[in-house]
């Protein structure tokens, strides 16, 4: 066993779950922002439809017959200003999948360049304080596995969404909501807590 291998490798993967943590922070900030977002999405379609069900012909405001068409412009308008910050939101969390998805890349690939200076037994050892290197490996690939699925779900929702349908307008807080319970084994929350007596960060995954 190398011991200057095992140390990089220590050193990686202190840099991995401190890189995470932060990440994790600018991921739960943008997906807070976005769900006031989905729900005025979903009212501006409401009050869409209701417009389009209404005759103003048989209504007093018959006299302004240009207001229907200067109301529906501006809940477009709307519509469109709601989408964009949501879109805003979304670059957020590609950035965070992205910055994850490299640091774990840059942690395997130190892993795999010292594979052979790596014995089995010093990667599984663990103690009652620290856990063992390939757990930690293994956490990160959960964790990496996980942004990466979550942002494809929510990108996949937002590119169903059109101006013109407004059921899937209305619908669409409702969907983005449901992302959040998909799957039990999907259903990560993640906690790091530091360790005076171990290897910097420990990352536990809570399934719930």
């Amino acid at each position: 066993m190398s011991k200057p291998a095992l140390t990089s490798l220590h050193q990686a993967l202190r840099k991995g779950f401190q890189s995470l943590e932060k990440n994790q922070k600018v991921w739960t900030n943008a997906l807070a922002a976005c769900s006031p977002l989905m729900e005025s999405l979903g009212n501006l379609a409401e009050q869409s439809r209701a417009l389009s069900n209404v005759q103003m012909s048989k209504t007093p405001l018959r006299d302004f017959p240009d207001l229907e068409e200067r109301l529906r412009f501006k809940l477009s308008q709307a519509t469109d200003t709601v989408l964009g910050k949501i879109n805003e939101n979304m670059s957020s969390l590609q950035s965070v999948r992205d910055s994850i998805s490299e640091q774990v890349s840059t942690v395997f690939q130190l892993y795999e360049l010292n594979t052979e200076s790596l014995d089995l037994p010093t990667l599984i050892e663990r103690s009652a304080t620290a856990p063992s290197v390939a757990d930690m490996l293994e956490w990160l690939q959960d964790a990496e596995r996980h942004y990466r699925q979550h942002f494809l779900r929510r990108k996949t929702l937002l590119l169903t969404l059109r101006a013109d349908n407004l059921s899937l307008l209305e619908s669409a807080p409702k969907r983005w909501k449901s992302l959040e319970c998909f799957g039990s084994e999907d259903r990560i929350t993640g906690k790091l807590c530091s360790s005076e007596k171990s290897l910097p960060f420990r990352f536990i995954f809570c399934y719930r």
